[in-house]
């Protein structure tokens, strides 16, 4: 079986939870989001823990894609304003556009983790190139405990992503100045 036709019904099955939310994700919806004939999702993913496991590891994958990317194309971060500026394009990336579908997705993942230990292994932080920068920024400026900051950090930009997904605005950038000030006290 294709690991490209897997990876494209994964894409489509982002994209179905994206619209139709959880209730909504069935085998017979990802075949139709795909353009695939009917029984193609089912035939690769049999149950729907299965799809719903190849969607979530597709999640990661994509996510982690783009915070290594970010990261290695970031000169080091010098000023709290350059992280806060980072942080805002970051938030900008994930509530606008298909980022912004993205994160529907994930939201919805995080829910469904509660009752899946699988699916919360899955969703554990990694560490990027994009974490990485955080953390060098912190550590260089002397903050005691700079993994655990970052995690800190980085949990709350999570946070108000959620907050501003549902609320469908933006994260203010005073949110994020307020919360890098923190992060280096």
């Amino acid at each position: 079986m294709s690991e490209e036709r897997r990876t494209v019904l994964a894409d489509a099955a982002i994209e179905v939870l994206a619209d139709a939310g959880m209730r909504g994700l069935t085998h017979r919806a990802v075949d139709r989001a795909a353009g695939l004939p009917d029984g193609t999702t089912s035939a690769y993913f049999r149950t729907r823990a299965a799809l719903l496991t190849a969607l979530v590891r597709r999640l990661v994958a994509r996510d982690q894609a783009e915070l290594q990317a970010a990261g290695e194309n970031t000169p080091p971060l010098r000023t709290p304003a350059e992280l806060v500026d980072g942080l805002a394009a970051l938030t900008r990336a994930r509530l606008t556009g298909e980022g912004r579908r993205r994160s529907l997705a994930r939201s919805a993942c995080v829910l469904e983790s509660v009752r899946d230990p699988e699916l919360r292994e899955i969703l554990v932080p990694r560490d990027n190139a994009g974490r990485a920068a955080v953390r060098a920024f912190l550590a260089a400026r002397g903050v005691p405990g700079p993994d655990a900051r970052t995690q800190t950090l980085l949990a709350c930009v999570d946070g108000l992503v959620f907050e501003h997904l549902v609320q469908g605005t933006v994260v203010p950038v005073d949110a994020l100045e307020g919360l890098v000030a923190a992060a280096l006290r």
